[in-house]
């Protein structure tokens, strides 16, 4: 079994989600779930490490899409680099038929990136930038209409603030609230009309 060699190297400063593809022997499901969860508990103690994931097509199938998310580049170096991972793709060496890299994007991109089904020889595309872009706008102008019409109403005085104290005032409180609450949202919402679109691939057997 190999993994694939990383496509960009992201920004050190960057949050980077890394989506991986992997084909299990159907015969062994139960060892393979063992075997997953096994690795996403190792990631989950290295620092910087902020989530992962993983689904199947169905209950019988060798199809797995896996989703993983580091704070930034050398965070996820040092996962991937790590010895406990190095021993943990070696244990499932006899449970992987297959496996691909299919993306490392960094920052909000990631948010994009969700699983979803595939067949081998079948390569999932992030959606194009204008409707990520689109879908950003539609979290962002009612999130940002409710800022600007409550809180001048509940804070007294909140207009008579220098304006880039209430700009920075602003973007400290949406900020955080656009990305973990409005964004995760949205694309759930969207997920069919940000369907990725597909394209025939060739799926590389591990050497």
């Amino acid at each position: 079994m190999s993994t694939p060699a990383p496509r960009l190297i992201p920004p050190s400063s960057a949050s980077v989600t890394v989506s991986i593809s992997r084909w299990v022997d159907p015969r062994r499901i139960e060892e393979a779930t063992g075997w997953v969860q096994a690795g996403m508990d190792l990631a989950h103690q290295y620092p910087g490490f902020l989530g992962s994931g993983w689904v199947r097509a169905s209950e019988d199938s060798g199809h797995w899409q896996m989703l993983y998310k580091f704070s930034n580049a050398a965070a996820l170096k040092a996962w991937e680099n790590s010895i406990d991972r190095s021993e943990w793709l070696h244990a499932g060496r006899d449970l992987v038929l297959d496996a691909r890299e299919e993306t490392k994007r960094t920052g909000i991109e990631g948010w994009f990136d969700a699983p979803q089904e595939a067949t081998p020889g079948v390569a999932i595309l992030p959606p194009p930038r204008w409707k990520q872009a689109v879908s950003i706008w539609l979290g962002f102008f009612p999130l940002n209409l409710t800022f600007m019409i409550l809180v001048p109403a509940l804070v007294p005085g909140w207009n008579d603030l220098n304006i880039v104290v209430r700009v920075l005032l602003t973007t400290l409180a949406l900020t955080p609230l656009m990305t973990y609450v409005m964004l995760p949202w949205i694309t759930r919402l969207l997920r069919p009309w940000l369907q990725r679109q597909k394209k025939p691939t060739t799926p590389k057997r591990p050497g």
